[in-house]
This record gives structure tokens, sequence and C-alpha cells, in this order.
């Protein structure tokens, strides 16, 4: 079925194209497009022009663009428009002009990729569920979610992100959310911010694209909640409330870790609550709580929502947890790894800590007998002119009490790691790369190993670097086993 036809993208974007086609996906990248793709020549590092010709011989249907790209004819499948984002953005508001879908708004400092997962797990079971790729969720990221959203969705759920202020209400107003929810409002991009304030008022900008009689989920027991509930009330937002403080909507009485599971216990106005979520961490309970209450709102049966939770699993880098094997033969040697290295800052240090804090070491398994908790941390980015102060308070957390060895990489956390007791200490590097090599004598096996920072710190290299420690073939032997 097409998802868009020559006729319909014109229409839209007001474009000309230059001979019939029609689509079934949408792709920027000229190295991912697949048949029946759009291809859209945005400009960014590169001129997607460039490349518009490539993508129609790897079997795109089409391309969106702002003239006849060199290697190309009005021959070939082509819709013209004045500006290529602008165009992009048309085809999204249209997109979400004809659908039907109850549509979601996800955004806030920590947690939005993996909320955004969580929602399509939960919602999937009660209807077709279209949700962004990856985190698709800034001025392009968010239209080409629209874009491809079919007409026959049942439930929609797009991301919104910002790094500086003005980003969110344009996108939001693109999107029109029935609902939208912010999970939390936390110290990111503060270099951007002025306070934890400025954040809560742009995060808040997202009620603005509610539609006429939305909802708004906000969470309680934060500085910036009265900001929110404030922005949602000029809005004439119905609001709902989630978090730990009594009085809200969906209270959290309790996150309890159990192995690789949390279980949680909460309050709402239809009753008690008890449910799992398939990975540990409190923080991962909190926007659970926040899952339930926004798909309330978008009609979901939330006594179903709270039973397929535990269909979720975390994204890779957003504290996936996996066993590393390195031994064909005995299954003991080996260490898990909590890959966590796609942001930081600190609340999300702080949380992924926490969890790191509640595991069990197995002892007695490898070269250093005693298993260990090892936290391998990158740089926390974009915290403006406390960043030094925000790295340093960081080895104080009660949580960093219970790691027994910290390596690190990158100029600022080597102000936590000089912070640390000395026989916290591991090996500290001036970039991701150099502490790469020192990989396989970073762990040892019975560790319990978590790899935190943000992406431009790199540490996601370290990741690799430590899958590659296992052994080919284990994971299949032994999983299960486990």
């Amino acid at each position: 079925m097409a998802l868009w036809t020559s006729a319909d993208a014109a229409l839209a974007t007001n474009g000309r194209a230059t001979r019939p086609f029609a689509v079934t996906g949408i792709s920027i990248d000229s190295r991912s497009v697949v048949p029946g793709d759009l291809f859209v020549a945005l400009k960014d590092v590169r001129d997607g022009h460039d490349f518009v010709a490539d993508a129609l011989k790897k079997g795109a249907a089409a391309a969106l663009v702002s003239h006849v790209p060199e290697g190309c004819t009005e021959a070939d499948p082509l819709l013209i428009v004045a500006d290529v984002l602008e165009g992009l953005q048309a085809l999204g508001a249209a997109g979400r002009a004809r659908t039907k879908a109850r549509v979601i708004a996800v955004t806030g400092s920590v947690g939005k990729t993996s909320t955004k997962e969580m929602l399509r797990a939960v919602l999937a079971p009660q209807g077709k569920v279209h949700a962004a790729e990856a985190s698709f969720n800034n001025h392009w990221g968010v239209p080409i979610t629209l874009a491809r959203l079919p007409e026959d969705a049942d439930f929609a759920v797009v991301e919104i992100g910002m790094n500086h202020p003005g980003e969110i209400a344009p996108l939001a107003r693109l999107t029109r959310p029935h609902a939208a929810l912010i999970t939390t409002v936390a110290a990111a991009h503060l270099e951007a911010f002025e306070s934890l304030a400025g954040i809560a008022r742009e995060k808040a900008t997202v009620f603005e694209g509610l539609v006429p009689g939305g909802t708004a989920v906000l969470p309680t027991g934060l500085e910036g909640t009265p900001i929110l509930r404030a922005a949602a009330q000029a809005q004439g937002a119905e609001i709902v409330t989630f978090g730990p403080e009594p009085g809200s909507d969906y209270v959290l009485k309790s996150a309890t870790i159990s192995g690789d599971a949390t279980i949680v216990q909460a309050e709402s106005a239809s009753g008690p609550l008890l449910f799992k979520v398939m990975t540990p961490g409190k923080h991962f309970a909190t926007n659970a709580l926040g899952v339930l209450a926004i798909a309330a709102a978008v009609g979901a049966d939330p006594a179903l929502v709270a039973l397929d939770l535990a269909l979720w699993r975390p994204p890779a880098g957003r504290g996936s947890r996996e066993r590393i094997w390195l031994d064909l033969i005995d299954e003991a040697q080996s260490f898990d790894l909590f890959d966590d290295a796609f942001n930081a800052n600190p609340t999300s240090l702080e949380a992924a800590l926490e969890v790191l804090a509640g595991q069990r070491p197995r002892d007695g398994v490898g070269r250093v007998h005693h298993g260990r908790r090892v936290a391998i941390l990158g740089d926390m980015l974009e915290l403006g002119p406390e960043q030094v102060a925000l790295h340093v308070a960081m080895a104080r957390h009660p949580a960093l009490a219970q790691v027994d060895l910290v390596h690190a990489a990158g100029p600022l956390m080597r102000h936590l790691y000089e912070a640390l007791p000395r026989e916290q200490r591991g090996e500290w590097y001036a970039s991701a790369p150099e502490l790469v090599a020192r990989a396989p004598h970073l762990v040892d096996a019975g560790d319990v190993v978590l790899v935190k920072g943000s992406k431009g710190s790199k540490v996601s290299l370290v990741v690799d670097a430590l899958r590659k420690l296992g052994q080919p073939g284990a994971a299949d032997a032994f999983r299960g086993k486990e």
C-alpha cells in the first residue's frame, strides 16, 4: 500500500512531480535507502542533492528536491519544492492531518526514547502503533515521523527533543498531540539555558501543540512541576500527574529491584497497581507510571498496559543489559554489561549508578577472585558553567560508594575521577578511544559493568570493545542458562 502518491505529495507540499510515482517509505540517508522510499535531499554536512542519483539507482521511488540534481533529469521521479526542509515539514503536517490515530507526544530531559519504546510495546497489543525510529526527535526527525504515519494507524508516538530555547513548540504544533507526556525536568543542555526553571519552561511548551481538550501528563515532586502545571492550565489541558508525591493521580509507592526486573507498586484513582518492568531501575518504574497515565488518556486499557509493560526491554545504549562470555566452555567466565552509553547528565547518571549499586557481582570466577561493580564513565556534556562542579559532585553520590572501581575518559570526567578515594580509581584517559585499547584490563569475569556517558564522549566505543572480548558462539551456547 502506498504511503504517498505523487499527486498527494505534490498537493501537500505545493510541489511539482516530474512524473507519477508512489512511495512506501521515507529516507534521508542514501546509504540506507530501500526500494520504494522517497529520498529527501536535506542539506546538512553534505547537500543531499549530491546523492539523489545514487538513491534512485538503489530503488528509491522518488526524491524530494529543490532542483533537478546533477546526474538526474526531469524524466526521473522527482518532487520539486521551493525548500526541501519546508517541503518535508508540509508532508509531515499532511500526514498528521489525514490520520485518525490517537497521537502522543513525549519529551523530557531524561528517558524520552525509552518511554517512547515502552509506549510502542504496550500499545501494540491494543492497536496498530506508529512510533518514531531511534531518536528522531528534532526539526527533521519529527516531520519524518509524521510523514511516515500510516493513515490506518490507531496510535502514534512522537518523540520531541531540544538543545536550545524555542525548539519544542513548533514541533509540538506540527504534531498536534491528543496527549503530551513530560518524563522529567533535569540538568541537561544547561549551557543553552540559565537554569532548571528555563528548561522546565521550554519543556512545557509541548502543551502548546495539544488539540483542544487534550491531556497534559506531567511528573510531580520536581522543582519545575509548578511551571509545567501552569503551562498546561494556560492551554486549558486536562492535567494528569504521576510520581512519588501524595496526591498525584498515579502515585509511585515503591520500586523494588529483583534480579533483572523492577517490581512496581503504585496507586491510582481506580485502585492499587502492581506490575513488573523487565529491567532494573527506579527511573524505569517512574517512566512506566507515566506510560500508564498517558496510555489511559488516549483510550488504551490500563489493566492490559500494566501487564504488557513486561514486554519492553531498554533499547541499546539506554540501559540494556547483556552477558559477555569470555570462554566457550566455562560459562562462569563471564561478566554483565549495562550499555548506557547514549546520553548522560547528573540525573541519568545517578539513576544508572543506583542500578549498578544494587547488582550482585559473582566471586571466585575471575583473575581478581572478588567480583566487582565497575563503572566506566565518559564526560557529561552541555552542562554549562557548572559542568566541573557537577562532575565533582557526582563523586559524593551515595550510590558511587557502592562501586568498587571507576574507569573514566575525558577532561570533565577527570574531575570526578580525582575526587574519588584512591582505592576506587581505576584508569583515566583523555579520550574514550584511548580507553578502548585497555578494554581487556578494565573488567574481569564476575564483574557487573556500567558504561555511561554523553554520546559525544564516544564511550560507546568502549561498549563495542567490551563486547569483542566475548567468544564468538558463546552467546548461542550459553543463552538461557545464565
